[in-house]
């Protein structure tokens, strides 16, 4: 008996290998120009959305010894016009960001740790004017 061919038969249309798995699917509900030309258009569409934002007053970031156990604590206080709720969202932000305990004291965000740098970065992203103030 002879050896058996291992050759896979390739009989028929050869398109069946270059046809679309998305050619039957109907684009008659999507806009026209939906997908842009140019990647970069979209971060120039929201970069003067940003330069826009109107700052919500200034806020000072304070770095002090803590009373009991002598450590560093960061302290943003002088808020205006800003609820508890959103001083209290703002506090477990900067909790999560910086890894670290803090609280909400006579409306001062009290965060454990030298943390100005992360705090002046949540600030400013929810559009407060940060100044570093104190020791």
């Amino acid at each position: 008996m002879g050896k058996k061919s291992k050759k896979i038969a390739v009989e028929g249309s050869r398109n069946e290998l270059n046809v679309s798995p998305f050619g039957a699917l109907d684009s008659s509900g999507l806009p026209e120009n939906s997908v842009l030309s140019n990647p970069l258009e979209v971060e120039k569409t929201q970069e003067p959305s940003e330069q826009k934002k109107k700052s919500r007053g200034r806020v000072d970031v304070v770095r002090q010894r803590s009373a009991g156990s002598g450590g560093w604590s960061t302290i943003a206080k002088n808020f205006v016009g800003i609820s508890v709720e959103e001083k209290n969202s703002l506090k477990k932000n900067m909790q999560k960001r910086c890894g670290v305990g803090g609280t909400l004291k006579n409306g001062a965000i009290e965060i454990q740790g030298d943390k100005r740098e992360e705090m002046r970065d949540i600030l400013e992203s929810a559009g407060f004017r940060v100044v570093f103030a104190g020791g």
